[in-house]
């Protein structure tokens, strides 16, 4: 068994922790990992206004004081017959006179005045809440062929195109050039995202394959549009040598393929990340989340994902209820994004038990040094530590398909500078007192977590 050097490790953490300021923090546009809820897991291209705004009030009524604050309208918002992504030639798009995709009014009726999303946007503010949209990289094809000027710039859209490139997965769009008429693309869609008091921004087809140069663009449209704008790379994996890139350029970034509920690789669906295998990509990645930067580990697709859901069949979550507790509690201790594709509309009360425990999501949050320590035949051990100092965290994870029982002393995990610890299980929510081991069972896929107090 491999044990780590707690006092060692405390003084690295320490010392990085002494380097960010309360102040460089508090002025981080985002200090914690964002948690919200996105649209796609359920409802996949197809949202409308209604469904969106009655997630909207569950959240806002449910979990926004948990945390929860981010609603986001995923992907094709500006197509008026979604239903048909799977033919492109049949697809009717919403697209104003500069060439801008605009919300199609006959799924979301606010946008029909011409005021885009500004109307729901508000909407969303006035519950308290951040408003999110998904956009594809790039430069409508519809646009690059109409060729309209760019705003009020001398470019049209032909000199931003790069009709080389394409998403493979969406036809939609021509790339953007690194140039000046690419940038004042980019610009002048930023732009038009703040006018609509956009908050948060999902970028498609950038992270995989890596798009280096519009990334830097968009990042730099969105300082120029006035308005701070969370930035969301994805899909993964994000090239881990990019790092200091995206950390530079983002708030989020993806570092895995699409992650949908299923423990293990599904063979019929090869671009669709298990919950098993976050283990080690989140632990590639855990040193390079901060205030400000987070590695992202996809939506939580937990709860019903129906009616239309981005993948599949309408359903309940295919994850049993051991392995949803175990994709948030390692989701937390990995200080991971938190974005929920579930219907929250059908939530129910063991739902809404786990995305309302506020000491796991403290534990998001509120810690540092996380990392994965051991694996010790089925099992895998993450901890991390409170950024106050006051507690630290244990969580054990059962990886395999039998049950396992855990018998162990907290030094046995590389505890060693107490005796003993006062323990609170955070799933239980409960004290068990003062003790130096800990015995649990975890049935196949199951965790437990822990924090220990001085």
């Amino acid at each position: 068994m491999f044990i780590r050097m707690v006092m060692k490790r405390f003084s690295v953490a320490l010392a990085l922790l002494l380097t960010v300021s309360a102040t460089a923090q508090d002025k981080a546009l985002a200090p914690t990992p964002p948690m919200g809820w996105n649209s796609w897991d359920a409802y996949g291209p197809t949202v409308n206004e209604a469904q969106f705004r009655a997630n909207m009030v569950v959240l806002a009524a449910q979990l926004k004081e948990f945390g929860w604050e981010y609603v986001v309208i995923d992907e094709g918002w500006y197509l008026q017959n979604p239903e048909n992504m799977s033919m492109p030639q049949a697809l009717h798009y919403t697209v104003n006179l500069r060439g801008q995709y605009e919300p199609a009014p006959n799924r979301f009726p606010s946008s029909a005045t011409g005021s885009g999303f500004k109307p729901l946007s508000d909407a969303v503010h006035d519950d308290g809440l951040r408003f999110g949209i998904h956009m594809l990289r790039g430069i409508p094809k519809k646009t690059v062929f109409a060729n309209p000027y760019i705003g009020a710039t001398k470019y049209r859209a032909s000199m931003a195109a790069d009709t080389t490139d394409t998403c493979s997965w969406n036809p939609d769009n021509f790339g953007v050039k690194a140039n000046l008429a690419g940038q004042a693309w980019y610009d002048a869609l930023m732009k038009q995202y703040a006018s609509w008091g956009v908050d948060f921004l999902k970028v498609d087809c950038i992270a995989h394959p890596y798009k280096s140069a519009e990334i830097r663009m968009i990042r730099k449209a969105i300082e120029r549009s006035g308005r701070p704008i969370v930035l969301s790379l994805s899909p993964g994996p994000t090239p881990i040598e990019h790092a200091g890139e995206v950390a530079k350029n983002a708030q989020m970034w993806r570092i895995s393929s699409d992650v949908w509920d299923h423990w293990d690789k599904d063979p019929d669906a090869t671009w669709s990340q298990g919950v098993k295998d976050q283990f080690s990509i989140l632990a590639k990645w855990a040193d390079q989340a901060k205030p400000g930067s987070w590695p992202d580990a996809d939506m939580l697709p937990l709860g019903q994902l129906r009616p239309n859901p981005g993948e599949g069949k309408p359903r309940n979550s295919r994850l049993t209820e051991d392995e949803q507790r175990t994709m948030i509690t390692l989701w937390a201790i990995a200080r991971a994004p938190l974005f929920l594709g579930g219907n929250l509309t059908e939530m129910d009360d063991a739902l809404k038990s786990l995305l309302t425990n506020q000491a796991v999501i403290e534990m998001d949050h509120d810690s540092i040094a996380s990392e994965m320590n051991t694996e010790d035949g089925p099992l895998v051990t993450w901890t991390s530590r409170s950024i106050r100092g006051d507690k630290q965290y244990l969580a054990i994870f059962n990886v395999s398909d039998t049950p396992v029982h855990v018998d162990k002393t907290f030094a046995e995990y590389g505890y060693i500078d107490k005796a003993q610890y006062k323990v609170r299980d955070l799933w239980q929510r409960q004290e068990l007192g003062l003790l130096n081991s800990f015995q649990v069972d975890l049935p196949p896929h199951g965790s437990a977590v822990y924090s220990l107090h001085d």
